[in-house]
């Protein structure tokens, strides 16, 4: 897959993620598709608790889940997407939304343990918006698993 393919396909698997957010409380849904070095897609939906620090994001749960089958190190891209619920579920708006400062951190560590600064995409959940970083660019001066004396720092 070019780049001028992956933000557009991750931003497509992210929306089809995202219709299945568990967001009842904030009704936010966001959807994240993770691309690996293989070329597979893995994707996930935030995920809310009643107790909303338990919460989790989508990018977190896809990297845990990527993390789970060995992979992490494999992460070349992500793409995020999110908007208001509209009253079937579905998330709405023409914005592109980015993936919060935890979730920097957890791109972080897939950065850093598969020694390549990882590309996000950030979309909206409706239309062609289409945002294209450097995760170093989100994140600058992160600190990570190099800082530790593990991956490679970006």
């Amino acid at each position: 897959m070019n780049d001028s393919e992956t933000g557009p396909t991750l931003i497509a698997a992210a929306r089809t993620a995202a219709l299945n957010a568990h967001a009842p409380y904030s009704r936010f849904a966001v959807g994240a598709a993770v691309l690996l070095r293989d070329g597979r897609i893995v994707t996930a939906a935030n995920f809310e608790n009643a107790s909303y620090g338990l919460s989790l994001c989508a990018e977190t749960v896809a990297l845990a889940t990527v993390s789970s089958a060995g992979d992490l190190r494999n992460v070349v891209a992500i793409g995020v997407i999110g908007g208001a619920m509209d009253d079937a579920g579905r998330p709405t708006g023409r914005t592109p939304v980015g993936p919060c400062g935890r979730c920097r951190q957890v791109i972080n560590e897939a950065a850093q343990m598969g020694g390549r600064d990882v590309t996000v995409y950030c979309g909206a959940a409706e239309g062609d918006a289409i945002e294209r970083y450097a995760l170093s660019e989100l994140l600058p001066h992160a600190f990570g698993p190099a800082d530790l004396g593990v991956g490679t720092a970006l």
